[in-house]
């Protein structure tokens, strides 16, 4: 596995990070909603009033979307429109499985799933991604009996996006051209189109969202992906590319 510190990211990178976190103020209601209520009472107030009533209108339709977004409905129905866009796993074998990181709470599911994919003989390596978890899936992974010559990774991607470029940067320079993605349902289809974007053939295998996993925090990762999917489009990360944005020192 890569070591942490030899993990280089050029400030395409950096930017693109930074733009995720300015999208991310968009899962805190806090600074969300004073933002469109301005936008409803703003039209009325200034003296030009032409338009005010459709700007006005628009204003309240965000707010009652938003609102829908962050409510168990929202919640449920976010989450099945995010599965709908996964396709179905062939069942086809593979070069390699790689599990994406997503903190302490996802990787049992995630090491459960991918050691039975590798008893299956679906693929002869598994290869963790993301820092703060590569290195744990491994050893977790070598604790359910798979050996360690089976095991790569790296701890270097901090986000969706750098995950394709580290393991694309590692994995396509040895023939590794045909994935089995393992990841949670509501990230899997900006994973799979971000992997795909780098040149990889992915067969999606989802992994279970923690039972234990709160109200909140499961309308949060509805939010932040749907915001991450659209996010990702409007920055091109879905078209064909090269991963030039990473790299490895010495």
């Amino acid at each position: 596995m890569v070591d942490l510190s030899a993990c280089q990211i050029t400030s395409a990178g950096d930017f693109t990070r930074s733009l995720w976190r300015l999208l991310s103020l968009l899962l805190h209601p806090h600074l969300v909603l004073p933002v469109l209520a301005v936008t409803i009472v703003a039209p009325w107030i200034v003296r030009p009033r032409r338009w005010k009533r459709r700007i006005s209108l628009a204003g309240v339709l965000l707010v009652l979307l938003y609102s829908l977004g962050l409510s168990p409905l929202g919640t449920q129905l976010g989450g099945k429109g995010l599965a709908l866009l996964i396709p179905q796993d062939s069942g086809q074998p593979a070069d390699a499985i790689v599990v994406l990181g997503r903190g302490r709470d996802f990787r049992p599911s995630r090491v459960q799933v991918a050691a039975e994919l590798w008893r299956q003989q679906r693929a002869p390596l598994i290869f963790a991604s993301g820092r703060g978890d590569a290195t744990e899936i491994g050893q977790m992974l070598e604790a359910v009996g798979v050996p360690t010559a089976a095991i790569d990774g790296e701890p270097c991607s901090g986000t969706t996006n750098e995950n394709a470029l580290f393991t694309a940067a590692l994995l396509q320079p040895q023939g590794i051209r045909r994935l089995i993605l393992v990841t949670d349902p509501p990230h899997m289809a900006r994973s799979l189109l971000t992997f795909r974007s780098l040149g990889f053939e992915v067969n999606p295998h989802p992994s279970p969202v923690p039972n234990g996993l709160g109200d909140r925090s499961q309308r949060f990762l509805v939010l932040r992906e749907w915001a991450g999917l659209i996010g990702y489009g409007m920055m091109g990360r879905y078209f064909a590319r090269a991963t030039g944005e990473v790299g490895f020192g010495a």
